[in-house]
């Protein structure tokens, strides 16, 4: 019995410790897609953005209102070029066994998982916004 007691103890302890590794890589894994849940949003609306930028792009003048589709036109390869910017970052720090397999991050990837989370929210936030403005804009056009 007293051999079996030290053992018992020992196999609850790396019980536990294995629960805890587990839970704190699932939560990796949870974030992880999380964040690419938030790519797979956005990135369709790329083509979107294309197509605004070609329907705002004949009408930039000197004119107040070209001026306007200059900006909306502007604030959209804005958004364009901050999404290709952030899916390079994201790459040059992740890669594709920790992005697509749920490989275990080091802590310092751990605080890089937190900070490119909060960029691809803005990301998100500057694609869908200007996106709304775009539209809005022209569809001012075609109702006067």
């Amino acid at each position: 019995m007293k051999k079996v007691f030290p053992f018992l103890i020992s196999a609850v302890f790396l019980l536990s410790f294995s629960c805890k590794q587990e839970k704190k890589a699932t939560e990796e894994q949870t974030q992880m897609k999380e964040v690419m849940a938030i790519h797979d949003e956005v990135m369709p609306k790329m083509s979107t953005i294309g197509k605004l930028v070609g329907e705002l792009k004949p009408k930039v003048d000197s004119t107040e209102m070209g001026q306007k589709y200059e900006v909306a036109m502007k604030d959209l390869q804005d958004a364009n070029t901050a999404m290709m910017d952030w899916m390079k970052d994201f790459g040059d720090r992740f890669n594709y066994e920790e992005i697509i397999d749920g490989k275990e991050l080091s802590e310092e990837k751990k605080q890089w998982l937190d900070e490119e989370e909060e960029k691809v929210k803005v990301v998100k936030e500057k694609i869908n916004g200007s996106i709304e403005r775009a539209e809005a804009l022209l569809a001012k056009d075609t109702v006067q």
